[in-house]
């Protein structure tokens, strides 16, 4: 399994954005596209079972709409503008037949509680068939990087962490922080057999980092002094609003 384009060239987080381009924008692509860097973006679900480039759950940042991603159909998502410009929400078909294999892809795979994981996961590989650039997939729910890696073997799959994890960030769980520590420790490794991890890079070192000795990525890494220091652990950075040095 090839993991070389992983750790080669810079990956731009969500596409080279700034204030004219929208993080997860056909323009945002493009740049990362024509500046030679690797792209991460997320995929989701529309409320119609649409495979959808958004990174939160909800719609309220990005266009100002106080509804969750999954409460809308495609079409209603694509009526919305990204960022106050007149943007709109790609679907992961659109990115894909921009990127057309120009550049190496990182694809985080968000988490979709509502939805059945193999049905959902069986989707994404197969709107990825016969794609013909490099890719990998990455996600913090290790079950849908457990499926994706039973589905397709000889694609790279990490697994996403953080010691920082909040109770926002498990839906208000009763047992959050048990949930956390499972994302901090990176407990389902052993089940999962990730190919690479991907950290956030101001928790690095941890336990479970110096444990893994695969292909490490740092998460998002946004001056010269971020990248210095996430490169002490990290085989590669994930970066956006600044232009890394190498």
């Amino acid at each position: 399994m090839e993991l070389e384009f992983l750790k080669s060239i810079p990956i731009a987080h969500r596409g080279l954005h700034d204030e004219n381009k929208p993080e997860n924008s056909i323009p945002a692509f493009q740049a990362a596209i024509d500046a030679g860097y690797a792209i991460e973006t997320d995929v989701r679900l529309s409320k119609d079972g649409e495979l959808m480039i958004f990174h939160d759950d909800t719609l309220t940042r990005m266009t100002g709409v106080n509804k969750n991603v999954n409460e809308l159909t495609a079409s209603e998502l694509k009526t919305l503008r990204l960022g106050g410009t007149e943007e709109r929400i790609p679907l992961l078909a659109e990115f894909l037949e921009l990127l057309g294999g120009q550049t190496p892809l990182l694809l985080e795979i968000k988490n979709e509680p509502k939805a059945n994981k193999n049905q959902f996961i069986g989707k994404i590989a197969a709107s990825l068939e016969g794609y013909s650039g490099k890719y990998a997939v990455q996600s913090f729910n290790p079950f849908y990087v457990k499926e994706y890696k039973r589905l397709c073997p000889d694609i790279p799959c990490g697994v996403l962490a953080t010691a920082q994890s909040t109770k926002e960030d498990f839906n208000n769980s009763a047992i959050w922080r048990i949930k956390a520590r499972a994302v901090k420790n990176m407990s389902f490794n052993k089940s999962v057999k990730p190919d690479f991890i991907s950290y956030h890079f101001p928790d690095y070192p941890q336990k479970s980092t110096e444990r893994f000795h695969g292909l490490k990525l740092g998460w998002t890494v946004r001056s010269r002094e971020d990248e210095a220091q996430a490169r002490k652990y990290a085989d590669n950075i994930i970066f956006e609003n600044y232009i890394p040095k190498s």
